[in-house]
């Protein structure tokens, strides 16, 4: 295979990790990779002998921003998260549009999230096939409702599927006014009618790469034979070596509670430390936080380690319990590694990653972040230290999980799509 592969990664380090993954298998089997994402990311994705086209917003600048936290601070509803989406992103269309536009040239296949669906847009500009990919089952089905809307599972399957329906029209209509134009000006073709895109991807069998655990989320039955779930895609990065004061912190006591928030930036990063470091220590346990160990307001204790950042793939195993706002890659990584989890979710589909894990019982109820407290936080973490059943289904779990072989899988359905006729 010596083809083109663009991927595009947009969005933060747990949207681009499974990319990086994704294309490092790709590349393992000849095909040359692109990555479309922020060039924050620049050395992880070189360091995977991958090229990168940089774009030019940051997710993480985004979210420390005034519209950021609005952003973070509206929850599961998905019409606050849309509107957040439009006024954020609205000013930077036009030129996240053009980036995609260079950063595609050349391509053979185009592999792009739904958000706006570049890869039906672009793939349709240069006659190349395309697939869209989810970190979530976005895909419509009477199994379940969207993970957007996971409040309205009493619907049943005919109501399950028009959420679905719903969220695809309700996010159509708010990128329209940017994409339309785009596609009539820029890539000169006809634009999408009322209905969107959606109902002609679904129509022409276009292919989905759902990048999810069945022993998560088993597949649901009603799925077309072109929605593939293919496992969580993970970066390993086995080579890495831990700093020495992190590693004595490790050997000098039992294992302790991770908590952070990854890419999430709350209002006062000050007032989240102490919250982390009074709520563990109420709970009787060490603690390792994902924080900024240069500030002095929030400095390491003889049983809190404050670190900028270490994979997950070699810190969650040595975890009694990892707690974290629920992002998709996060959540993946502190299941595979088999320790019970506590979702704290701000926005969009960390809440229904925190029903999943209660509903698998390897963890409590979600907390939402903006209901966190201290005795909140010891509650939970002295439950899912102290429950031997809960542990004991969250080995299962992730025994299952490191046996799925996600990235080859994929990876086959790929070289399938590159011989796969361009229709639109």
């Amino acid at each position: 295979m010596s083809r083109n592969i663009v991927l595009f990664a947009l969005g933060s380090r747990g949207d681009i990790q499974p990319c990086v993954a994704l294309g490092r298998g790709l590349a393992a089997r000849g095909a040359s990779v692109r990555l479309l994402a922020s060039g924050r990311y620049e050395s992880m994705i070189t360091d995977a002998g991958l090229d990168l086209f940089p774009m030019s917003a940051d997710p993480s600048k985004i979210l420390s921003s005034e519209e950021g936290q609005q952003l973070l601070a509206g929850g599961r509803n998905p019409v606050k998260l849309l509107v957040g989406f439009r006024r954020i992103l609205g000013p930077l269309a036009e030129r996240m549009f053009a980036e995609m536009l260079e950063g595609s040239r050349g391509a053979d296949l185009i592999l792009a999230p739904d958000a706006g669906w570049p890869g039906e847009n672009l793939g349709e500009h240069y006659g190349v096939p395309s697939a869209e990919l989810r970190y979530a089952p976005g895909h419509r089905t009477g199994a379940f409702p969207h993970p957007l809307l996971p409040q309205t599972r009493r619907l049943g399957s005919w109501g399950n599927r028009r959420t679905f329906d719903a969220i695809d029209m309700i996010t159509w209509q708010f990128v329209r006014p940017f994409v339309n134009p785009f596609r009539t000006g820029q890539l000169g073709l006809d634009p999408l009618p009322f209905l969107g895109p959606m109902r002609r991807m679904r129509e022409a069998g276009r292919p989905v790469l759902c990048a999810v655990s069945p022993a998560v989320v088993p597949r649901p039955r009603d799925w077309p034979a072109n929605s593939h779930m293919t496992g969580f895609w993970f970066l390993d990065e086995p080579e890495y070596e831990p700093p020495a004061d992190l590693a004595d912190f490790l050997d000098a006591g039992r294992p302790p509670v991770y908590v952070g928030f990854g890419s999430m930036v709350p209002a006062d990063p000050v007032s989240t430390y102490r919250l982390v470091r009074d709520g563990l220590k109420q709970a009787g346990v060490r603690g390792v936080f994902m924080g900024d160990p240069d500030n002095e307001e929030t400095p390491s204790t003889d049983d809190l380690f404050v670190l900028k950042e270490a994979p997950h793939s070699w810190l969650f195993p040595r975890m009694a319990a990892v707690v974290h706002h629920g992002g998709a890659g996060t959540t993946a990584a502190g299941l595979r590694a088999g320790v019970p989890t506590v979702i704290c979710p701000f926005f969009g589909d960390q809440p229904y990653w925190g029903e999943r894990v209660s509903a698998l019982k390897v963890g409590p109820a979600p907390i939402p972040f903006r209901k966190l407290t201290a005795p909140a936080l010891a509650g939970a973490v002295r439950r899912v230290v102290h429950d031997p059943v809960l542990r004991a289904r969250a080995e299962k779990i992730g025994e299952r999980i490191s046996g799925e072989k996600a990235i080859p899988q994929t990876c086959d359905l790929v070289e399938a799509l590159l011989d796969t006729p361009a229709r639109y």
